[in-house]
């Protein structure tokens, strides 16, 4: 059966190979990015991100049948704040609305296994209380300060709790609609190929971010994850983090994770 996404992040890295995935299997994609695609739209630009919701109601014909949030930056600004936290969250929850039509609604929140990564305590606090104002100036001290990979793990980490707290509300589990969170590691993209490709990035790597299943992958593995996560076959997962990481996230935060399941930062 052929089904409808809306899929931002589709210029390059894993967005552009989920679509080519997607539309290789005959299903009907629209792309979101900030060139070269269907809707195009800066996602770090609040007002923009205030019109998708129409933009992608109206080349939908106003129904999908599964939304992802794959844009994401790594820039060591707040533009990692906007992206990562708030273009993900408004994304998905903009474009609830068109789900509700679908036989088998979908959605899904690209985070990181940077979620698991140190953080800035106070960045991530004042995205989980939703104060968006303190927290684009605290991604800014972050820059100021030579810390803005702060911006980057905290708003993974914040993205990724919310995707647990909201799976469960009347809007998305009551409403028959699972809503989840594939957190990769190293893959190969347009944002790390320079890493992978150089002795000190994979030694930088191999410290921060080890992988011994395999090491980096290709960005289609992850695309593959979530072709099914979004598919009419997920009927009961639901509220979680999936990490694709060759083991990453096991290593470092180790098998004492069960002595009390919580998500990356819970107190």
């Amino acid at each position: 059966m052929t089904r409808t996404y809306a899929i931002t992040g589709t210029n390059s890295g894993i967005g552009k190979a989920t679509k080519e995935l997607l539309e290789s299997a005959g299903h009907r994609v629209i792309g979101i990015g900030r060139k070269n695609t269907e809707i195009v739209i800066d996602l770090a630009d609040p007002e923009q991100r205030a019109t998708l919701a129409d933009q992608v109601a109206e080349v939908s014909g106003g129904s999908l049948d599964a939304v992802m949030a794959v844009a994401g930056t790594v820039t060591t600004t707040p533009v990692d704040v906007q992206v990562n936290y708030f273009a993900a969250r408004e994304t998905v929850e903009s474009l609830r609305p068109l789900l509700l039509g679908s036989p088998a609604p979908r959605a899904v929140v690209v985070s990181s296994i940077s979620a698991v990564h140190p953080d800035d305590p106070e960045l991530t606090q004042a995205l989980r209380d939703e104060d968006e104002k303190l927290a684009m100036s605290l991604a800014a001290r972050n820059t100021e300060k030579g810390s803005g990979g702060y911006n980057y793990t905290s708003s993974k980490r914040a993205i990724s709790e919310w995707v647990r707290h909201a799976a469960l509300t009347p809007e998305w589990a009551g409403a028959g609609i699972p809503l989840n969170n594939v957190a990769p590691a190293t893959f190969i993209t347009g944002l790390t190929e320079k890493i992978v490709t150089t002795v000190e990035g994979r030694a930088m790597l191999a410290k921060t971010t080890p992988m011994p299943l395999h090491g980096p992958g290709e960005a289609v593995v992850v695309a593959r994850l979530l072709a099914w996560i979004t598919s009419e076959e997920n009927t009961h997962l639901t509220g979680q983090a999936i990490f694709i990481d060759g083991g990453s996230e096991a290593v470092l935060r180790g098998p004492q994770v069960f002595d009390g399941v919580r998500m990356p930062g819970a107190a």
